[in-house]
Order: C-alpha cells, then structure tokens, then sequence
C-alpha cells in the first residue's frame, strides 16, 4: 500500500513511526510533516486545509490509503472529500465528526441514546449563560461549542471564574467555536480515556489511556492539549470497561448508525469515574495527542490492517495485541504556551536517544539544516516503556534530562496517580 498521514503532530508522527514498520507499506507520506518525521516518511510540503490539494496529490502519486490525524481536518470533512476522489480513508464523515466538532451535538446524542453524561445547558447568547450559571453556581465546567485546540474548557470552582470563561467565549476568544457554550455540571472523580475503532458496525476497543491536562504539576495552571500521558490506565477496571461499552460505546454507535451518519474512524471518550459510575465528559473523533505516543509504543499488532479495515467495513475478526508493559510521555512544551510563544529557539541532545524502551516523538518541530528547531507550542514527547508506570516514568525523564532546551518546559509528575495509587 502507498499511504498518506494528514498532519505535523507527536500524534501523527507516532502513526507514521507504526505504520511505517508494516509489511503492507510501500511507500508512506506524511503532510506536512515536521522536523521528526522525515525518518520514517516523506514529508509533503502540502496545504491540508486545501482539500483539492490533498486530493490532486493522492491522486499523482497513486495513493491507496489516506490516515487523517488532525481534528480540525476530521470536523472539515476532509475524509469525505477523499473518499469522493475514489481514494480510502481512515476518518470519519463530517456529520459523525460532529462528536467533536459540536459539544451541543454530542449531548443531544447523550440524551436520546441515554448515555450517561454531565448535566448541562447550551445556549447561543451571553446574557441566557449567565442566567444559568447564577442558577446553577460554582464549581461548573464551560465548554466552547465547537473546536479550541483542548483549550476551551474552564473548570470553575467560583462564579466569578465561570462568568470571565462565558464572557471570554462570546467575546469572540474560540472565534466561532465560542458562538454557542455548553455549560455542565462539575463531576467529581478521575478522568480515564478509551479509544475503540469502529467500521460503522463492527467495534474493537483498543487501550485506555490517563492525560494530564493542565500545564504545571500538581494539575495546576491552564488547560492544555495535553502534557504527558500513560497507557494502560488500571483505574478502568474490566468491569468499568464493559460498563463503558455497554452504556456509552455501543449506544453512540448504534444512535449514529440510525441517523445515517454511521461512524466508521477512532472513537476516543473522554470518560469521568463518578460515585455514580462512568460517565462521559466528551467524544473526540481521532486518535488522542499524546495519547496516540503512548498506545503505538505499546501495540504489538499491524497497524495498517487495522486502520484499513475500519475505514472498509470489514473489521469483524480483526483484535489488537499489546505489549504487557506500560508506557509514559512526557511532553516538552515552549515557554509560554499554551498562550503566546516564541519559536524558532534551538533544541539539542534530541538525536540519539531512541532505543528498545524509549522514543522521541516530534510535534512542533522543524529542521534548519543540522539544526532542530522549535516550531510550535508542543513540541517533543519523550516516551518510554516500563514494567510498572513508574519505571516508564524514570525511564522518559532520563530521556528528557538528556535534552538541551532553555526555551522549553515539561512537567514533572507525569503519572503521579497510579504511581501513588502503588506506592499505597
């Protein structure tokens, strides 16, 4: 197969890194790429927010297979664009899409499946929020509509706090994806992620995954698109996992199926252990970042296969093998993010540190000859195996440790529940 991967992310360079090491593999792309993935694939210097120039080029180069990564990609329709020039493609149409793209969409879906979700409002105008929110009170979560880049999201735990995050919104901070804000109520309990890939009938639940969403340690600081993650997260216990796939996975499937949106692509749920059991906080249509690092780390099976069947119908039969070990990252971030950042500052020690047990994933990252250079707010994930999660976690940090970035920023506790739920 001569394959193409849509993006520039530690995400989309771990798909490549997997891919890459299929025997079905040809020849594999990456567009744009960044300043890591030109090892495994050939970076293409295309425009992906140009539909016709994905196309055009899939078209010249006698592309078999398209994997898009990015979500702003999947809520364009992109696959459906690809798919229309007679090309396959690994992601979902733009009307199921909109389980990210549309946090109103999403519950809409919750409330006539009867998944267990966060009770909550949606409204179109600042003063109708308000109202809700002197209602309801403090802690609460505010959601932009539509898609902020993981930055959208405001755990409140005071009014004052939720009425800057609604005024923000419809001041035009998310541009359109503040027109519309879900207000929620604020779950207690921990959050765990599951990714299942489904053909549109057929679903083979994948691993589970824990992000750490905020920006310093101690989860302190702002919301971020994440900065570390682990695989397997144990607190998803099987009977948790079954509970999941009978109340939330199975029942999103089928309610898309009946619309005639069937969703063939990753599901990734964002899911909250509560007192009262799993509940979903959010569905995001692709693969995690960086939690995507962490599970390709660990899989043993062929990715291709798996990602080709989704998208062709015909993933019944197919399973998924693992590594019995843990995985860690730990993202390198530019100072400043996930607000306003410099870029171009240089990065060294990078090179040489990949090895049986860890792997240095790119995200914004780009070459300037030798040198490697930073090139936007996430920019490496060092991600590492172990027996335990805390082996993994020596194991990243000595990666990072080796790396040579004033300009950069990493947390340092990446891991910390299950570590301290094992040292109890």
């Amino acid at each position: 197969m001569r394959v193409l991967v849509i993006g520039s992310g530690g995400r989309e360079h771990a798909l490549a890194w997997k891919i890459a090491q299929s025997p079905l593999l040809t020849k594999l792309f990456i567009a744009p790429g960044n300043g890591g993935t030109g090892a495994v694939a050939e970076n293409v210097a295309i425009d992906i927010t140009d539909h016709k120039a994905v196309t055009d080029f899939c078209l010249s180069q006698a592309i078999d297979f398209v994997v898009v990564g990015p979500d702003a990609q999947v809520v364009a329709g992109l696959g459906d664009d690809v798919r229309a020039a007679g090309i396959t493609c690994f992601c979902p149409s733009k009307a199921a899409g909109q389980l990210e793209g549309s946090k109103g969409f999403t519950k809409a879906l919750c409330d006539e499946m009867d998944i267990p979700t966060a009770a909550y409002g949606r409204f179109d105008s600042e003063a109708a929020a308000l109202a809700y929110l002197y209602v309801q009170g403090a802690p609460i979560v505010i959601k932009a509509d539509g898609l902020a880049a993981g930055k959208g999201v405001t755990v409140a735990m005071t009014v004052e706090e939720a009425e800057a995050a609604i005024v923000d919104c419809f001041a035009g901070s998310f541009g359109a994806s503040g027109a519309e804000v879900v207000i929620e109520e604020f779950m207690e309990g921990e959050e765990v992620s599951l990714f299942v890939l489904c053909d549109g009938a057929d679903i083979l639940p994948l691993t589970t995954a824990q992000d750490h969403k905020r920006a310093f340690d101690d989860d302190t600081g702002p919301n971020t698109g994440g900065m570390g993650a682990y695989s397997p997260a144990p607190v998803m216990t099987r009977e948790i996992y079954e509970d999941v796939l009978e109340r939330v996975i199975w029942p999103t499937v089928k309610g898309l199926a009946a619309r005639g949106t069937p969703y063939q692509g990753v599901l990734y749920a964002g899911l909250m252990l509560t007192p009262d059991g799993p509940k979903l906080v959010e569905y995001n249509a692709r693969f995690g970042d960086p939690e995507t690092q962490v599970m390709m780390l660990r899989m043993e099976s062929d990715l291709l296969p798996l990602l080709h069947a989704t998208a062709t119908g015909t993933l019944s039969g197919h399973n998924a093998q693992w590594k019995d070990q843990y995985a860690l990252t730990v993202i390198m971030a530019t100072e400043g993010y996930p607000g306003s950042y410099g870029k171009g500052s240089e990065i060294k020690g990078a090179e040489g540190i990949d090895s049986d047990t860890i792997h240095v994933f790119h995200a914004g990252t780009r070459r300037d000859g030798e040198r490697l250079l930073a090139a936007g707010g996430r920019v490496l994930n060092i991600t590492a195996l172990g027996e335990t999660v805390k082996e993994a976690q020596e194991r990243a940090y000595a990666g990072v440790d080796q790396i040579v970035w004033p300009e950069g920023f990493f947390r340092r506790d990446i891991g910390w529940r299950e570590i301290a739920r094992a040292e109890s």
